[in-house]
């Protein structure tokens, strides 16, 4: 039997019964889709220990991911939530390796403190918000609270904006034009800024 003769839900199939040929045939067939999202995000590795090759271990793992997880997301297509998959892997290890390199302050979040960057942010008119450098050390609860409001979309970029990226590199690297960051920060903003009012509220 050629397993390349079948499309990837049948591969799937074949994957969840156990047969190896069947996964090695759609790691080979994904593999050029990881190599590209690896060589996108390569030039935002500067000086932060990470090379192709590490990318590609992290979009491999986002792939095997995707194979494990489908059968939870079958309204979507395989190759849809794989390539969300593979570069989510691939973003966070960037994420995770840039804020360790830039990281320009380690105290936590002061809610009293009116001039907290956070709230800087929150406030700011500039159409250059990610000048403000957030990277800072978010209490764990309120980094969770933040997150379950955000959709998809705007977690990716608070989390790019949180590790210094610009509107430019955020845009290149979600495939997105600038609007749709643009609009995206300024609804997490608001988000943000609910989720510290009402913590304060029932403080």
């Amino acid at each position: 039997m050629d397993y390349k003769d079948f499309n990837d839900y049948e591969l799937l199939s074949y994957i969840a019964e156990g047969n190896e040929d069947a996964n090695n045939i759609i790691i080979k067939k994904y593999e050029p889709l990881i190599n590209k999202i690896a060589t996108k995000m390569i030039p935002y590795c500067k000086n932060n220990g990470l090379d192709k090759n590490d990318l590609i271990q992290e979009g491999m793992i986002g792939l095997n991911h995707a194979i494990d997880k489908y059968h939870e997301m079958e309204d979507t297509l395989f190759y849809t939530y794989a390539k969300k998959c593979i570069e989510r892997k691939i973003i966070s290890v960037v994420i995770a390796s840039n804020r360790n390199k830039n990281k320009i302050l380690n105290e936590s979040i002061s809610y009293d403190d009116e001039e907290n960057l956070l709230l800087k942010f929150i406030k700011d008119t500039n159409p250059n918000p990610e000048e403000f450098m957030i990277d800072i050390e978010l209490e764990n609860d309120l980094l969770d609270k933040i997150k379950e409001v955000l959709t998809d979309l705007e977690d990716q970029v608070f989390e790019l904006l949180i590790s210094g990226f610009n509107y430019k590199e955020i845009a290149e690297i979600l495939d997105k034009d600038s609007k749709s960051v643009d609009n995206a920060i300024q609804r997490l903003k608001t988000k943000i800024k609910k989720v510290i009012d009402d913590k304060n509220k029932k403080d």
